[in-house]
């Protein structure tokens, strides 16, 4: 049987096999993802090699012809003084007007204001420790994938959160980290709300449609109803990976951790705060539907009078910002977490300061995005994809899984979900375009791979945060353990997430209000 340590050793042991052949296969991705520059550096050496390449491509004649219009497309060569003066008077209009950045700065206002209060804090924990116990480890997924709409919360307080109330439980703390983390990350396109991501992917697909079609419109609901039914699968895919695979490997817990306070039910303010928060996001929520429902309402397309096209899809993110403040400030004043407006205000600005870093990759982003444009090298490149694909004799279908695949590996190597979209955007939006599939349907294809890899990716900007949670209840565990933990949510998530992405091409069904799977010839 062995001694009390042995066993206790055992138990505790790390899960994953150290320096077989799938473990040096996650060193050298470690290595070659810690060995990338910033994405910032990335993108200001990519809007370099287009000056270089849109040269090269003038000298060598580079040309297609437009599917579309049947006229010839050259190659713009950046690299001349018309090009010099492009570039310089057009720098600061390319970061301002870039699609993406307003619509994060103004979703996030509102949600840190909900952050800040404490309401979205509250809420997570009340979802959590309400649930049955039979029902703790569908709930905390589920918690993982709702809490992306808040950014990184989910992050900072539902995964440390989810270990400390598996121990309450009495079980293997991590098993809650893990089970939250998979909703949490490898979850994190699905959602049953629109979030800060929505809008921010929506405004670089977008940016790419414009390569092909100028007026092409992406509504930051354009993937709602794809993701929505997703919810429900990752929690279920989830919950089967957790209680199946995980739970038994990891077997009892017996480190010395213990739980804490953390756990402690709501107190009268924090009730009375969601109070006042349900009875104005209900107000708020009927102001909507009095806009929206009764025909001619004040929030439909004034021209149609349909819903379409109506200020709720099309202008989402003002909706977004007042729910989140309108709530916050609610929840603040009942709980007692914001006294006066400076309050507001501070909680505000504390969200704009996580966005730091992010101005200035978008600042280099931009000149990237805008230079390729200008070059027409991702319109040449995507009508010579297209022609290539075209030959292939690939559809729909196989098609799709085979660019689901490419983003999840392209994944492992840069974290970044917008970074990512923003290189491949360009390429693969207008190359889709052409072949008859719309951005929409593109974009949900990349979400899916996006997502699933997030948990085995050491160049996933929490993973470090993950690992040191992790250390707390087995301080042996490394890198490895982490991945080889989440390694089984990866692989199923992949699988049943594609096969939803392939029934849905199959039955042809709209990806999101208005957005359809195939383009009008």
């Amino acid at each position: 049987m062995g001694t009390k340590n042995e066993r206790s050793r055992a138990a505790a042991k790390p899960v994953g096999v150290r320096g077989d052949l799938f473990s040096r296969m996650l060193g050298v991705v470690e290595r070659a993802g810690n060995a990338l520059p910033h994405p910032a550096t990335i993108f200001l050496l990519l809007a370099l090699a287009v000056l270089g390449a849109s040269a090269i491509g003038s000298w060598a004649g580079l040309t297609a012809v437009h599917p579309g219009t049947g006229k010839a497309i050259t190659v713009v060569n950046l690299l001349t003084v018309e090009g010099l003066h492009l570039v310089l008077e057009k720098a600061v209009s390319n970061f301002t007007s870039f699609a993406p950045l307003g619509t994060v700065l103004v979703a996030l206002l509102g949600i840190g204001v909900a952050e800040g209060s404490g309401l979205i804090g509250t809420l997570l924990r009340l979802l959590v420790l309400s649930a049955p116990r039979r029902l703790l480890t569908f709930v905390v997924v589920f918690a993982g994938v709702m809490s992306n709409a808040a950014s990184e919360v989910g992050y900072v307080l539902l995964i440390p959160l989810a270990a400390v109330i598996f121990l309450a439980a009495g079980r293997h703390p991590l098993a809650g980290l893990a089970a939250a983390f998979a909703g949490v990350s490898g979850g994190y396109s699905a959602n049953l709300v629109l979030g800060t991501i929505d809008p921010l992917l929506a405004g670089l697909t977008q940016e790419a449609a414009h390569i092909v079609d100028p007026s092409y419109t992406v509504s930051p609901a354009a993937n709602y109803y794809f993701l929505a039914v997703s919810t429900f699968l990752i929690a279920a895919a989830g919950t089967w990976v957790t209680e199946k695979l995980v739970v038994p490997r990891l077997g009892a817990y017996s480190g010395a951790e213990k739980a804490d306070g953390e756990l402690r039910p709501l107190d009268a303010p924090e009730r009375k705060g969601l109070r006042n928060a349900i009875v104005v996001l209900g107000l708020f929520a009927a102001v909507v539907l009095w806009g929206i429902v009764p025909e001619g309402g004040f929030l439909r397309d004034l021209k149609t009078g349909g819903v379409l096209h109506s200020p709720l899809l099309t202008a989402i993110v003002p909706f977004i910002f007042l729910g989140g403040a309108l709530a916050g400030v609610a929840y603040g004043i009942g709980a007692g977490t914001m006294k006066n407006d400076a309050a507001v205000v501070k909680a505000m600005s504390k969200s704009m300061e996580t966005l730091g870093s992010y101005m200035v990759l978008v600042f280099f982003a931009a000149q990237f995005v805008a230079w390729f444009n200008w070059s027409h090298l991702g319109l040449i490149g995507a009508v010579k994809g297209a022609e290539l694909l075209k030959a292939t004799g690939l559809g729909g279908i196989p098609l799709m899984l085979g660019f689901v695949v490419l983003s999840a590996a392209v994944n492992l190597l840069m974290g970044s979900a917008s970074a990512k979209w923003a290189v491949m955007a360009p390429v693969f939006v207008p190359m889709l375009m052409l072949l008859g599939y719309t951005p929409e349907l593109t974009q949900a294809a990349y979400r899916v791979g996006d997502s699933v890899t997030n948990v085995i990716s050491p160049t996933m900007s929490y993973f470090a945060l993950i690992l040191a949670t992790v250390q707390r209840y087995d301080a042996k565990a490394g890198l490895g353990t982490l991945i080889a933990t989440m390694l089984p949510y990866t692989l199923v998530f992949l699988v049943s997430w594609s096969l939803l992405l392939m029934g849905w091409i199959a039955l042809d069904l709209p990806v999101g209000p208005g957005a359809g799977l195939r383009l009008a010839p």
